[in-house]
């Protein structure tokens, strides 16, 4: 038998409140990259990973709420899509932004140094599943070198989250366990064949060993900003308590 929901306890209410705080954080997100808009009628180019637009949250989405702020506002904007192989959440991503008419480009993952280097990429935006006390930020796998490009090539790195994504418990990253996922998906693509039937295809012997982790660590020293629902911050315990001064005893 089901549990009854709390008394109270109304769905809506959440999906409204989702959908307010990701509006909020696409304001504040525009209102830093204004700066990266140096004259009329410039694209702004912009990298992201992994999809945390209104698929993965209630509209809006949270890495893709800026996109969408600045689009909707009339500024020029393109968007890298990276793969983010093998969970090729990138495909979501771009079906997103296509559905909202924003101009974007599907990369392999290892290109996003290349692009960086080739002055291609005016920031670079992605969400976050898990944001430690200290701004150590976990998201899915590759965030890390894109942050790593990104510092080595001077473009801003912002990390788009809401104050559900920071644990204020968690001191640092170190102690964000990662996932370790089934090694089929590496060792399998999964597609559509000639007939438009969904099928497999192997590529790696079913005995390979492979290492299939979901996520891993950003460090805060090389992210920007954090932009949450209540403004932009230093990725740090200090920035994050600015923002949130009811956690400091946390």
């Amino acid at each position: 038998m089901r549990a009854a929901p709390p008394p109270g306890w109304k769905p809506a209410a959440i999906a409204d409140e989702d959908v307010a705080q990701n509006a909020a954080i696409g304001q504040h997100g525009l209102a830093l990259w204004r700066d990266l808009i140096v004259a009329d009628g410039q694209t702004l180019n912009v990298m992201t990973h992994c999809n945390a637009g209104w698929l993965a949250t209630v509209d809006h989405g949270t890495a893709l709420a800026p996109v969408y702020a600045a689009h909707d506002a009339g500024i020029p904007v393109h968007v890298w899509v990276s793969e983010t192989r093998p969970r090729n959440q990138g495909l979501l991503t771009a079906w997103e932004l296509e559905q909202h008419g924003v101009p974007h480009t599907l990369i392999a993952d290892n290109a996003a140094g290349l692009l960086m280097r080739n002055g291609r990429v005016d920031a670079v935006i992605v969400g976050a599943d898990r944001i430690a006390a200290n701004g150590d930020v976990a998201n899915k796998i590759g965030t890390y070198l894109k942050a790593l490009a990104a510092a080595d090539n001077g473009i801003p790195f912002y990390v788009a989250a809401p104050r559900s994504t920071i644990d204020f418990a968690c001191a640092d990253g170190a102690h964000i366990p990662i996932e370790e996922r089934d090694g089929d998906e590496l060792r399998l693509v999964h597609g559509l064949d000639a007939r438009g039937v969904p099928s497999a295809l192997r590529q790696l012997p079913a005995g390979e060993d492979v290492a299939n982790p979901a996520f891993d660590l950003t460090p805060g020293w090389l992210v920007r900003a954090i932009v949450t629902e209540r403004g932009a911050c230093a990725a740090s315990r200090e920035g994050l308590l600015a923002l949130y001064p009811e956690e400091a005893h946390a």
